[in-house]
């Protein structure tokens, strides 16, 4: 592929990235599926060219998303995971080992999570975050987390299934391309 080619098809997914974050304005409920489908759209770039242009895609992404996106809360989840996810997740399943490819993933995703709630909390000073979970408390914040650990792992099986369709199924029918 030209290097022109590559160029372009980086701008276009960096478009349509933009354009899933400017949406979180559109659709307030959408603040964490429209980040994870501009993650998903990242994975085109990952497969077609090599991670590094991804994680280039994902810093003019996360530029965009905090100037342009209305909903600075899906502006952060997008960059503190989704966005870099699908490059990482490729360079860890490389891993041979399935039982430490999964310990990297979910280790990766716990950090990330609770980094992004930690810059939610104290950085962008949102004191009635806590307050959200009422008698719970903390205990609430620790039921969150394990869900959210659910909901990544079925976040995860379905870009697998994502990245299958794409390789089996789009690429040979619409680039001409086999995997």
């Amino acid at each position: 592929m030209k290097h022109s080619s590559k160029v372009a098809l980086c701008g276009m997914i960096c478009a349509l990235c933009t354009v899933c974050m400017f949406m979180t304005g559109l659709f307030p409920f959408a603040t964490y599926a429209l980040p994870a489908i501009a993650g998903v759209l990242l994975c085109v770039v990952v497969i077609e060219l090599s991670p590094r242009w991804a994680l280039v895609v994902y810093l003019a992404v996360s530029c965009l998303s905090f100037l342009l996106s209305p909903d600075r809360e899906a502006a952060l989840f997008f960059v503190a995971f989704f966005g870099h996810y699908p490059t990482l997740k490729y360079i860890i399943e490389c891993t041979r080992s399935r039982l430490l490819q999964y310990v990297m993933k979910f280790s990766l995703f716990n950090v990330c999570v609770i980094s992004a709630f930690l810059l939610l909390l104290y950085l962008f000073r949102l004191p009635n975050l806590m307050e959200e979970f009422g008698e719970l408390g903390k205990y609430g914040v620790w039921g969150l987390l394990v869900l959210g650990n659910i909901t990544f792992a079925v976040y995860d099986f379905a870009l697998s299934r994502v990245i299958l369709t794409y390789l089996n199924w789009f690429r040979p029918r619409f680039l001409k391309r086999h995997s």
